[in-house]
């Protein structure tokens, strides 16, 4: 693809990844000029914490770790509170590069990881030093009786954890800011507030290992806490895994409906994200936001209990063909009714054709009667159906698609939830992507059919991943091949005027 190097990569993201491993050895070369650097600490530390990485992607035979356990920290941190600052990002560069990767580039992956640990830990212990958490550095790691007493020592600690936190998610913003050309701000929010309380407490976890090294009981004692911390860690990776379920869930519904509403493919994808821009505009955020998004995600699941026949029909619909399409948000309630974690959206699902003014379907509900989720997922459907290209209607710019939802405000939508999506896109822009496998197809019409645009060009694959996982996928990109112009409209009606 035009303007990838042969590894994948944007050049922007190259040049986040060149300047941070410049940065890392900068900030690693002090400790090989200081004479005075505890270098059989180093070493030991830097093995814990690589076997640590290791037995994350290397487990015991018949053992499986399980997916997202994500990176093991509290060995890392205790070199933070152990050594002087050059030695700590020292620490890291071992087990950085060792970290299990998914995606291609696996080698570009890896330095990144390597690089951006050790400049993570490397604040961190500057952060430590200047909170008066760290002696001047001798010739073996500080004792810990010349710190402050508890409680004052979890000052420095927990500062130095926010720093790696910090640290870690800001060269992650960046190089997904740099591959993707995603807006900073949204690139940054959502991995830092994900990530700040888990590294807060393998902070605290390394500071006891640090307290018990410096003990009399010594390293076997310092040893023990890493047990409890990797139990904690395997718990919550259960977690994770229960999460990824249910995202599998979610995609295998949007993915049945696409397959039988082929035109519409992308659409979930593209509300899910513009609900998620209402709602973290009105303040929602952590599961709030979550369901609201799923809502617009999975919104029109009921089309797979309407006829194919009527979803690809070549000319009008008739009143009694709209009518039984009308039915898909009740179809879709029933669908989703059993399961549990959807929450809220459910009712997203089966209100979002519901007008504020009593004339929408299927239950006529007006005002406040409609719920919150349901009316955010309205503007939403009604803003991505103006601004793609459908069958029957060429794809409006994105300032004509915003006029028509404040003209049909108080109307047709919430007002409050067109204002929020306004000031969202005005502040951030559009931006749409669709949550994709690589190999996923996106079908393009071969020409354009009287009366409609070229097709859009085709959106950015997923950015999201786990948490730190940093650079995007290798040659992350949608395959396109040419198909015949699906027939039938849109059974949305557009943007419900």
């Amino acid at each position: 693809m035009r303007g990838l190097p042969p590894a994948g990569l944007p050049c922007p993201a190259w040049a986040v990844v060149f300047c941070a491993v410049l940065a890392a050895i900068a900030c690693t070369a002090p400790a090989f000029a200081d004479s005075r650097t505890p270098w059989p600490a180093v070493a030991l530390l830097a093995v814990l914490y690589l076997g640590c990485e290791l037995v994350r992607i290397c487990p015991l035979p018949g053992k499986r770790v399980p997916e997202g356990i994500g990176s093991f920290f509290p060995v890392l941190l205790a070199a933070v509170f152990l050594l002087p600052p050059a030695a700590a990002a020292l620490v890291a560069l071992p087990g950085g590069f060792a970290q299990a990767v998914v995606r291609r580039p696996a080698g570009v992956r890896r330095v990144w990881h390597a690089a951006q640990q050790a400049l993570a830990a490397g604040a961190a212990g500057w952060t430590f030093g200047l909170l008066g958490g760290a002696a001047p550095p001798g010739s073996a790691p500080v004792p810990f009786a010349e710190l402050p007493h508890f409680p004052y020592a979890l000052l420095p600690a927990v500062a130095a954890a926010a720093a790696f936190c910090l640290v870690l998610t800001a060269l992650d913003a960046g190089v997904l800011a740099a591959a993707e050309r995603r807006p900073l701000r949204t690139a940054w929010r959502g991995p830092l507030g994900r990530s700040l309380a888990p590294h807060c407490v393998h902070g605290l976890a390394g500071l006891m290992m640090a307290v018990l090294w410096r003990s009399p009981y010594g390293l076997p004692a310092a040893l023990l806490v890493l047990l409890p911390m990797y139990i904690s860690c395997w718990v919550f990776a259960q977690y994770h895994r229960e999460r990824a379920a249910h995202q599998a869930t979610i995609r295998a519904l949007v993915q049945a409906v696409e397959l039988k509403d082929r035109y519409t493919r992308g659409h979930g994808e593209r509300v899910g994200q513009a609900s998620a821009m209402i709602a973290r505009e009105l303040g929602m955020d952590g599961d709030r936001l979550e369901v609201v998004r799923i809502a617009g995600i999975l919104h029109d699941v009921g089309k797979l209990g309407v006829p194919t026949r009527l979803l690809r029909k070549d000319g009008p619909l008739t009143p009694q063909e709209r009518r039984i399409i009308e039915l898909h948000p009740e179809y879709g309630h029933e669908m989703v009714r059993g399961i549990g974690f959807l929450g809220e959206a459910r009712s997203a699902i089966l209100h979002h054709h519901e007008r504020v003014d009593g004339s929408g379907y299927p239950y006529g509900l007006t005002g406040e009667q409609i719920p919150v989720p349901a009316r955010v997922v309205a503007v939403a459907d009604a803003f991505d159906a103006m601004t793609s290209t459908r069958s029957y209607s060429r794809a409006r710019p994105v300032p004509a698609a915003l006029a028509e939802l404040e003209r049909c405000a108080g109307a047709h939508f919430d007002p409050v939830m067109v204002r929020a999506l306004v000031e969202a896109i005005g502040r951030d822009g559009w931006h749409p992507v669709v949550t994709a496998d690589e190999d996923e197809l996106q079908v393009i019409p071969a020409g354009p059919a009287p009366g409609r645009a070229e097709a859009p060009a085709a959106a950015a694959p997923d950015p999201g991943g786990p948490a730190l996982s940093g650079l995007p996928a290798q040659g992350a990109r949608t395959r396109v091949r040419t198909a015949e112009p699906p027939k039938g409209p849109e059974p949305d009606g557009g943007s419900g005027t």
